[in-house]
């Protein structure tokens, strides 16, 4: 797609920003952005459009065109409050679904129907079925990173960041966890609730080990690591914090280590070192596939063909909305 804008209007209208990312994106390389920022911008006041941006997208599209961002819950806490009347969700297809279910009068798009996650492809509803068999009245907590149906099959949903919270809320001796096993695991550790595991990986995540990071400590015993709770439990045992996203975010804006690793997707780190110039974020570099295919390119596609607009089946809906606004009272401290 070509773009046909002069430079000094683009410039003037991209300045900012490019400033801004100045940090973590070399100018040459801005100059490649700039258009798709200018003209993403100019359509989301033309459409009251929002660009809602997951931790895990690259610095151009986090801190050049997304109006709000966060980890999953954020994510679906905005949606459901915002006035906008489209919401465009650069992040995976769950994202977009779980947005579509708490603000089902707006108009979702998902810029790349392809960008999934392996968490949500290692659970179906047939698989809850039968653990419900198995478990007789153990609830179900399903983690937001999973299909519409598979959320329309469980009683609450949670993300890393309240999934201790959710869990304990119900009042029952035991719960069926799904899908990420790691992340049942760490959870496990936090509560007496016993936790019934589902073996779904994240196919970032997974890959972490704790020799390396027992590598990065030896070469300097003061770095901080911190790391996501869909890490393997290895992983987890070396880290200095253990927390979702915005956990993560909150710890190095708190702390300012030196040093510190970020045991999660790259981009995150880049994000965090714009307004974090006086911390060194070692970046164990593994990118998530699905978040890679949400580029500025196809976010201004998205705005100017109005596509992919995320639709899901009424029935499917009306029992998925229930688990995920469940989720948010518990984080609102409204309900169970």
């Amino acid at each position: 797609m070509t773009i046909e804008l002069t430079p000094p209007e683009t410039r003037t209208r991209t300045e900012s920003t490019r400033l801004k990312l100045a940090s973590v994106i070399p100018e040459v390389e801005f100059e490649l952005f700039a258009p798709y920022i200018a003209s993403i911008n100019q359509l989301k006041a033309e459409r009251n459009a929002i660009v809602l941006a997951h931790n895990y997208m690259t610095p151009e599209i986090y801190h050049g065109v997304a109006d709000l961002v966060g980890d999953s819950l954020s994510l679906a806490d905005m949606a459901a409050e915002t006035d906008a009347d489209v919401i465009v969700m650069a992040g995976v297809h769950f994202m977009a679904e779980t947005a579509k279910l708490v603000a089902p009068d707006k108009t979702v798009l998902i810029p790349d129907l392809k960008a999934g996650c392996s968490l949500a492809e290692s659970i179906t509803p047939a698989d809850i079925a039968l653990l419900r068999q198995a478990y007789p009245g153990a609830p179900v907590v399903t983690y937001v990173n999973t299909s519409a149906e598979v959320k329309a099959a469980s009683d609450i949903c949670c993300t890393s960041g309240n999934a201790v919270e959710v869990v304990e809320s119900l009042g029952a001796d035991r719960v069926i966890f799904l899908p990420d096993e790691y992340l049942g695991k760490w959870v496990a550790t936090q509560t007496e609730v016993e936790i019934i595991l589902w073996q779904g990986h994240c196919e970032v995540h997974e890959r972490f080990t704790g020799e390396e990071l027992r590598s990065y400590r030896a070469a300097d015993p003061e770095v901080r690591i911190i790391a996501h709770p869909e890490c393997p439990p290895d992983v987890l045992a070396e880290a200095d914090y253990v927390g979702s996203t915005s956990g993560m975010q909150a710890y190095v804006e708190s702390n300012q280590p030196a040093k510190v690793v970020m045991v999660t997707e790259c981009s995150m780190s880049d994000n965090l070192a714009v307004n974090n110039p006086d911390v060194d974020f070692v970046r164990p570099c593994n990118l998530c596939p699905h978040m890679k295919r949400i580029t500025l390119e196809k976010i201004l596609t998205s705005l100017q063909t109005m596509t992919h607009a995320v639709e899901i089946a009424p029935d499917v809906a009306e029992k998925a909305r229930v688990a995920v606004e469940r989720m948010l009272a518990v984080k609102r401290g409204t309900g169970r």
